[in-house]
């Protein structure tokens, strides 16, 4: 009995030993207190605080203080590391010690890091001693002494420019005159004043109403309504002169080419809800601009810059952290600015388009569209009238044409050449005997046929197809390639490809059924049926024939390692390029040629017109026609133009678009 009691005496007194053993230290506490501190539990890092701690500041208080600046700084990344003694080296009797910790973070203003010492103190509690957190406003930066609030400021960087290959300003930054109005200033008869205001600026009077009930707004602080173009002094003047109007001197973003260059460069605008919580994490604000379309979207990241941040101790001289704005980058692109004025003056605000391009080396040399409107009338600010106007409009004048698809017509004939020549299916010197203006396969079409223009030669080989753009002759031509090799040749052609180009382009189709009937094969042949192609693409297409078969990679940007490649090698033998090259400049020199009048003796032109029939049917005598023309200068071949002019019936068909790409062609080739 003895004994028993003796091991049970023994037993306790191992297990309140071991307990003893068991009690935390200091350094477990602070180890604890951490690894809540980088998980950001701040509501379970305020019970681990002293006493006298908790004096000083409400859990409440803690939490909100603590979650408020890492939020406001955008905290990430945070570290904070202890070096744990392995054993404590601190008197048994000591109800204090001293720890040294680090903190590293990523901040709006880049990484903040610290080395700083905590007090850990010992205290009474119900379950006995205990060890407990002597926190300090330092802990969070060593810049606060007490309850200063920490702010962050920002300051915007440069937006990048972009210029043209001769370093001519497409997007360029200048100054705006933002105008407006002072309300305690508005004369007693507000009503009428702001009606005036509303009329010259083309606002409606609600929108200025709208800026003037604002929240913030007060009597005598000035309130933004628009931005002017400096340009326009007597605008200006009209404006100053009425009372309460005000200006202001603003960084604006300017586009030097307007109408010209506006679905090349686009715009700028304020970011949107949608676009801040996708680019959040990019450095974007509610109060940033972005591109909205064109190359100002396209090279949006790099023109954009990154805004700079200052975080710092309200009402004193301390900066917790900084960093400067970076500007953005200025780019340069091959666009040749002038050429693309020419081009879009040539078009006159008819719905078209027009792509340029230096054939031998791939520069993309202007893309053109229209009807346009004025990019720097969105920097200026549009009415909601003014918007509605563009987009409601029937030609579409907001839509960019040159990367869009469209039935080419004729103009893709010598690729279907190409494609007979490679698979073996043409003889150029071989005659097809074709009479009338009307063909049909045989009874099994039906009703349905083929018309071309002209019936002047029954003995047709490759030169007159071309020279009179014989629709007959071609569609006997695919139905010779047959289906698959028709495809086939296409896709060699890059249609059903994604173009390698910074600028989105549509992708080339051929059809919906994989040309799987003999009339919609017929029709490909001479660029009807549902073949779809894009002006760029067409453009980049027509480079094969100077470039002994060999389609240019069209490039956008100037840069060191910009460089000639090719996209589609050898897609055609060098004997039939040769062919297909000397008959285009039949079409144009030859005075049977679709694309002789006006002749320019000046110069030695190699191309190849198109109209494309948008109907519904054969029997639709209300479709529209689009006008096509591609043509080299084969002479000096820095220059490949194509133009399309939409709804060109009964003015000529693509005969209407052939003297405006040779005037273009004639003035740049003057100027080389």
């Amino acid at each position: 009995m003895r004994k028993s009691l003796i091991a049970f005496v023994f037993f306790v007194l191992l297990i309140v030993l071991s307990a003893c053993s068991e009690a935390p230290t200091a350094a477990d506490r602070f180890s604890e207190y951490i690894k809540l501190w980088n998980d950001q539990k701040f509501s379970e890092m305020y019970d681990k605080l002293s006493s006298n701690a908790k004096e000083e500041i409400t859990k409440e208080d803690f939490v909100s203080r603590y979650e408020g600046i890492y939020e406001g700084v955008s905290v990430n990344e945070l570290k904070v590391e202890f070096d744990k003694p392995e054993e404590e080296k601190i008197d048994d009797k000591a109800t204090e010690v001293s720890y040294p910790f680090s903190l590293s973070m990523e901040t709006v203003a880049g990484q903040i890091s610290f080395e700083q010492d905590v007090q850990i103190v010992q205290e009474e509690t119900e379950d006995g001693e205990d060890w407990f957190i002597s926190w300090s406003p330092t802990m969070i930066f060593p810049q606060l002494e007490g309850n200063e609030e920490v702010r962050v400021s920002s300051a915007s960087p440069e937006r990048g420019q972009i210029f043209d290959e001769k370093n001519k300003g497409l997007a360029v930054n200048g100054l705006a005159y933002e105008i407006g109005i002072v309300p305690g200033n508005l004369p007693e008869n507000r009503d009428e004043t702001i009606e005036k205001i509303a009329k010259i600026l083309s606002m409606d009077v609600k929108e200025i109403e709208d800026k003037l009930s604002q929240s913030w707004v007060q009597p005598e602080l000035f309130v933004p309504i628009k931005k002017i173009d400096p340009q326009q002094q007597e605008l200006l003047a009209e404006l100053i002169s009425i009372p309460s109007i005000q200006k202001k001197d603003v960084p604006a973003r300017f586009y030097p080419y307007g109408e010209a260059a506006a679905h090349l460069t686009g715009y700028i605008g304020s970011i949107t809800a949608e676009q801040l919580e996708e680019l959040k994490d990019e450095g974007y604000s509610s109060q940033s601009l972005v591109g909205k379309a064109g190359l100002e979207q396209v090279f949006e990241s790099r023109l954009k810059g990154e805004t700079g941040y200052t975080i710092y101790v309200e009402g004193t001289d301390k900066i917790i952290a900084e960093k400067p704005p970076e500007n953005g980058e200025d780019i340069q692109v091959t666009i040749d600015g002038e050429l693309q004025k020419q081009l879009f003056d040539q078009l006159k605000g008819e719905a078209g388009t027009a792509v340029a391009m230096d054939p031998l080396t791939g520069e993309t040399l202007a893309l053109v569209s229209s009807p346009s409107y004025n990019p720097n009338e969105f920097i200026y600010g549009l009415s909601s009238s003014q918007y509605a106007a563009l987009s409601d409009h029937p030609q579409k004048p907001l839509m960019a044409r040159f990367n869009k698809t469209f039935s080419p017509g004729s103009s893709l004939k010598p690729i279907i050449a190409s494609i007979g020549l490679k698979a073996g299916k043409l003889d150029p010197d071989a005659e097809k005997q074709i009479t009338g203006l009307t063909w049909k396969k045989d009874a099994s079409w039906g009703n349905y046929s083929i018309t071309r223009v002209s019936d002047a030669d029954s003995n047709v080989n490759l030169k007159d197809a071309l020279i009179y753009s014989d629709n007959i002759y071609f569609a006997q031509l695919a139905l010779d390639i047959g289906a698959q090799e028709m495809v086939n040749g296409l896709k060699q052609f890059g249609f059903e490809e994604d173009i390698d180009f910074p600028f989105p382009i549509t992708t080339s189709s051929i059809s919906n059924g994989n040309l799987s009937n003999e009339q919609l094969l017929a029709d490909s042949g001479y660029g009807q049926g549902e073949i779809l192609m894009s002006p760029f693409h067409l453009t980049a297409a027509y480079t094969t024939y100077v470039n002994n078969g060999s389609m240019i990679k069209p490039y956008l940007e100037v840069t060191e390692e910009a460089k000639t490649s090719f996209w589609k090698e050898s897609i055609t033998k060098k004997e039939n390029n040769h062919i297909l090259l000397s008959n285009l400049k039949e079409v144009v020199n030859n005075p049977n040629g679709t694309a002789y009048k006006p002749k320019v003796d000046s110069l030695q032109i190699a191309g190849k017109t198109g109209t494309a029939e948008l109907k519904q049917s054969k029997e639709d005598k209300t479709g529209k026609e689009n006008g096509w023309f591609v043509a080299v200068n084969t002479d000096n071949p820095k220059l490949l133009v194509t133009m399309m002019i939409e709804d060109v019936k009964d003015r000529g068909g693509s005969h209407y678009v052939v003297p405006k790409v040779k005037e273009v062609m004639k003035q740049y080739l003057s100027n080389e």
